[in-house]
């Protein structure tokens, strides 16, 4: 059991006061539903204890956070959405630094005897779903720490991980970032588990109005785009389709504008705040996003062959086996199980349906075990 840090607002001033925690959910309400009768509904909230709630603290803040217009709903004000966006990037930061300002509290009992996992992962929608779903009775004690797939990796192989979650390419069109990720597994130190397939592509505003199909026109009609951090495995991605499209980063503009998970640069896109990302279907489906399908990739978690016995192993692959986690996958847009909680070769990942490619695949220098 521990102690672990949360995110609040403070309004400052010479009488400091908590944002009611009510306020944000109610703003996300506004953003999906356009609509202050359904956010608060969503929230199980009055309508008139929500405009209530609204218009005191637009009173506090001294401008306007939702904009309501007889028969078109509710929008979110300037303020409102820069609120909204600060605090998802907030949040996303406070996640990747959250496990070195816990508390560990001593405590007896089935607590006491669970094993702590330390899992370093790319992000990914049903692996966080995963992550909220493991109680006790599991028998686990979970860290989890969102990073790119390259920086997972790297957490994994300095053992700074006990284990590594990553997204591998799938098909012909992903063969060389799938190369860049098969170079730094080494098939004796490392057993690979399988968890879901899913879909990666452009997130689009709703009917794709810019008729986006690519890089080169995102480039040509000078469109805004979202990018992903470096060291994220969909940023890689990102670079070997602009070079493949003969696109230069400069030629993006927003490219140096980078976001920490899909649901991030899926909200940039619901927000105006930019044409076009790469990233999930059910990111893009979170949103009402319209979405270009691109690619399917794997995504697997990595752990060190010599401890597929361990306690905590075997009960996290049982975890990704159970009922509750098909339910979870099934519910997302693009996602399907893979060799859940199995063992699964690396040679399978590597297929592409081209075997001079693939013997290629399968000679690129590995990195050092450390």
């Amino acid at each position: 059991m521990k102690l672990v840090p949360t995110l609040a607002w403070t309004l400052s001033g010479e009488a400091p006061s908590a944002l009611d925690a009510r306020l944000l959910p109610l703003l996300a309400g506004v953003r999906k539903h356009a609509s202050l009768t359904g956010a608060a509904a969503a929230i199980g909230m009055p309508y008139r204890s929500a405009w209530a709630l609204i218009r005191a603290w637009q009173a506090r803040l001294g401008t306007a956070l939702v904009r309501l217009e007889r028969g078109r709903g509710a929008a979110l004000a300037p303020l409102g959405e820069q609120l909204l966006r600060t605090d998802e990037v907030a949040a996303q930061h406070l996640e990747r630094v959250v496990d070195n300002w816990t508390v560990e509290l001593s405590v007896t009992g089935t607590l006491a005897r669970r094993k702590r996992l330390r899992i370093a992962a790319s992000h990914d929608l049903a692996l966080a779903r995963v992550r909220d779903s493991i109680t006790p009775s599991t028998g686990l004690d979970v860290d989890f720490q969102f990073l790119g797939s390259i920086e997972s990796l790297d957490h994994y192989a300095r053992r700074k991980a006990d284990l590594a979650g990553c997204h591998v390419p799938a098909g012909s069109g992903g063969a060389e970032a799938r190369a860049v990720m098969l170079a730094r597994f080494r098939s004796g130190r490392d057993a690979l588990i399988g968890f879901i397939e899913r879909e990666q592509g452009f997130i689009v505003q709703r009917g794709n109005p810019h008729r986006l199909r690519g890089f080169a026109d995102i480039a040509r009609k000078r469109l805004r785009f979202v990018n992903r951090q470096r060291g994220s495995g969909t940023r890689v991605l990102v670079d070997l389709l602009l070079r493949d499209s003969r696109v230069e980063p400069a030629q993006i503009t927003g490219y140096r504008n980078e976001e920490f998970t899909h649901v991030a640069t899926a909200a940039t896109v619901a927000s105006g705040g930019a044409d076009a990302a790469f990233g999930l279907r059910a990111a893009a489906a979170q949103f009402g996003l319209g979405f270009v399908p691109v690619l399917r990739e794997h995504y697997v978690l990595v752990w060190r062959r010599q401890r597929l016995q361990d306690r905590a192993v075997v009960a996290l692959r049982a975890v990704l086996q159970s009922t509750e986690t098909a339910a979870l996958v099934r519910s997302l847009a693009g996602y399907r199980l893979w060799h859940a909680g199995e063992i699964v070769p690396l040679s399978l990942l590597a297929q592409t349906g081209n075997r001079s490619r693939a013997r290629r695949i399968a000679s690129l220098p590995r990195v050092a075990a450390k």
